[in-house]
């Protein structure tokens, strides 16, 4: 209990640390820019395939849920709903920590375990300024977009299913869609929780890459322990932001 309470005590410390080193200088905006491009551009390919697989297995036991009942028509409710509210930022967070956690962390842990940090320092720059600070607000930036990426592959993808393989209505679909899907308490919401995923992601994976031990193998214990601590982070955080969004 005290090791657990220390940890998070740490964690809160660095956080603090990354919003002081957070202020501008010659050379943020290419770094941010740069990190954007490398968390956000190059995890698009897997969050498009992962939403559009999402989106077809949503539709599937969807419709079979809902013939059960003889509300079929109401597909489009059932896909908006669960996705924007739920399935969207969640697995969006998820894939991303797994390619762009993982890949933030080792790189700091490769950079510790070089001596690339201790460099920065003897030549009188902040290391967590030029390394961590970059990473930390890309992903806060980055995950909302990726999860307008995800939520539309998913809705593209359970649209063709449901209207060319399972022969729904498209007016239907999109009917049922436009009207269940409230901008503020669905799209806002979904943005929202996505910031506060991207947040826990990049400050867990930081974390463990920036206070690795200064070895190979600290390098994958720091980039394992970012996959796993930050998933368990955001799925308890979601229960949590649930809870105090749709309470009503």
């Amino acid at each position: 209990m005290r090791a657990w309470l220390a940890g998070i005590g740490h964690t809160g410390g660095f956080l603090l640390t990354i919003l002081r080193a957070s202020g501008p200088r010659r050379d943020w905006l290419t770094d941010l820019i740069a990190q954007i491009y490398s968390v956000t551009v190059r995890s698009l390919p897997i969050i498009i395939v992962g939403g559009a697989f999402v989106g077809l297995v949503t539709t599937l036991q969807g419709y079979r849920t809902l013939t059960i009942f003889g509300a079929t028509n109401s597909l489009g409710t059932l896909i908006g709903l669960s996705l924007y509210r739920e399935l969207g930022p969640v697995l969006t967070a998820l894939l991303f920590i797994g390619r762009a956690g993982s890949s933030m962390a080792a790189e700091l842990g490769l950079m510790k375990a070089t001596d690339q940090i201790a460099s920065l320092s003897l030549m009188a720059i902040d290391p967590v300024a030029k390394t961590v600070v970059p990473r930390f607000w890309a992903a806060i930036i980055g995950l909302p977009l990726l999860c307008a990426f995800f939520c539309s592959s998913a809705v593209l993808a359970g649209y063709l299913e449901a209207v060319h393989v399972l022969g729904l209505d498209a007016g239907y679909f999109w009917s049922s869609l436009q009207h269940s899907v409230d901008f503020t308490d669905d799209f806002v919401v979904a943005f929202i929780k996505c910031a506060v995923f991207g947040l826990l992601a990049a400050l867990v994976a930081t974390d463990t890459g920036f206070h690795a031990d200064p070895t190979i193998e600290g390098t994958s214990v720091a980039t394992t322990q970012a996959v796993v601590n930050g998933s368990l982070l955001v799925l308890v955080f979601n229960f949590i932001l649930s809870a105090i969004f749709f309470q009503s």
